[in-house]
């Protein structure tokens, strides 16, 4: 049996990561390769409460991983910096994102979790015009949509809603502005 460089040692960091995009991945569907790099971000919304006044702050981290088929991503609040053990958990996020591009479906795949509440998301990300919607539902059934906007080269804004039980209106949990660091 014949492997790409079995023989070669290498770190874990070293075989998750990848230079870039994969050519299974057409340039038209990189719905995510403009957010490689690190971003300050600035928590307005957490958990469906307005924390805009608090100047809470966070980062997130993206790359391209698996041979660059997929987009990885990791949120951070409060930022590392600020980190302590006995941070409070309703205002506390150590999590990551998987995105991955599915070409039977013409979208990517995405799942979050956020080991520090224990909190799971799996949706289906796309663009719609100028914005990234990602829709799921969790597994009571609420639906959940996550939209990237404003999106610019060293910005965005980040929306995480849920739809409420009239079936029409969506409730923001969470919102974050961003701006590129690196």
């Amino acid at each position: 049996m014949a492997t790409i460089g079995a023989a070669e040692k290498a770190d874990f960091h070293t075989v998750l990561a990848a230079s870039g995009r994969s050519p299974e991945i057409p340039e038209s569907a990189d719905v995510y390769g403009w957010l490689i790099g690190n971003w300050e971000v600035e928590v307005c919304h957490y958990r469906g409460v307005d924390v805009s006044s608090r100047g809470l702050k966070g980062e997130a981290h993206f790359g391209w991983v698996l041979e660059g088929r997929a987009v990885q991503d990791v949120w951070i609040m409060p930022r590392r910096s600020e980190r302590t053990l006995g941070s409070d958990k309703t205002l506390n996020m150590y999590g990551t994102t998987l995105r991955h591009w599915d070409p039977a479906i013409q979208a990517w795949r995405i799942t979050w979790n956020n080991p520090v509440t224990g909190h799971r998301e799996e949706q289906i990300g796309r663009w719609s015009d100028k914005n990234i919607v990602q829709l799921g539902a969790r597994s009571d059934g609420t639906l959940t949509r996550w939209t990237f906007t404003e999106i610019t080269s060293d910005s965005f804004h980040w929306l995480g809603e849920t739809l409420t039980a009239d079936g029409k209106t969506w409730k923001i949990e969470g919102e974050f502005r961003a701006t590129r660091t690196a």
